[in-house]
Formats: structure tokens, sequence, C-alpha cells
């Protein structure tokens, strides 16, 4: 039986310079020009100071396990061969959250607070996706 393709994100507007920077296997998040708060999702304001200014800076892709679900049942026919996965919300060291897929680890391993390293899973030519793998 052959799968449909998996579903892909459509990025636009700030989202869209995000997920650019994935697919050159970079992890960015936007950092705030005037008090330095990290911030994720992208937004043309910082909610703590309310500057508009900003710059995308490089993560050091390291974090940690902050929650996580796992999906025994396939929600669309393209992931039938990927159950049992993991679905996590991953704290930066920088600090935002981002959700992002296991990578390595059986899920029924995960533990709150384990530390995490990035890798990308490309999409296409240009687009990836970050994953998640347990530091050595």
């Amino acid at each position: 039986m052959t799968l449909p393709p998996k579903p892909t994100p459509h990025p636009y507007g700030l989202n869209a310079e995000w997920y650019a920077w994935c697919g050159r296997g970079e992890l960015r998040f936007q950092r705030c020009g005037s008090c330095g708060r990290w911030r994720h999702p992208p937004r043309y304001r910082c909610a703590a100071c309310g500057s508009a200014e900003w710059s995308w800076d490089p993560s050091t892709g390291q974090g940690w396990v902050w929650s996580w679900t796992v999906t025994h049942q396939a929600l669309h026919p393209s992931y039938t061969n990927d159950v049992p996965y993991a679905v996590m919300v991953v704290e930066l060291a920088e600090g935002p959250r981002v959700v992002a897929g296991l990578r390595g680890l059986d899920p029924s391993l995960l533990a709150l607070g384990m530390e995490l390293s990035v890798g990308f899973e490309a999409l296409g030519e240009d687009m990836a996706l970050p994953v998640f793998s347990p530091r050595p």
C-alpha cells in the first residue's frame, strides 16, 4: 500500500522566515533589540517591552523536554508506519519553547527535563523541521 505524502507547513509572514532558517539547518529565534528577550513564535513586537526592534539570532539547539504526548493511532494516513511517535514541547536554553518531534529514542523512555539536541528533518529542497534527540 502506498501512503500519501505527509502534510507540510505552509509558511507565511514571519513564520516563513523561521522556516527558511530551519531549511538551511539553523535554529534561530527572534531576539528583542531593546530588552534582549528571545521569543517564539515570531511576532512584530516584543511582548515584554513592546519594541519593534529585533533580529534572528542563532540558538545553541540545546534544550530539555518540557512536555510531550505519544500518538498511538495515526491521525493522518501518511503517519501509519510511524506510530507510536512523540510530539514534544522543548524548552531551549535561550528560553523559547518549540513543538518538535523526537528522534533516536523510544517514546516510552521520555522523561521531563531530559536533555536534548536539535537536528533537522528535510521536507523538500528548501524546508526542514527541527527534531530533537537525547544528548549523549
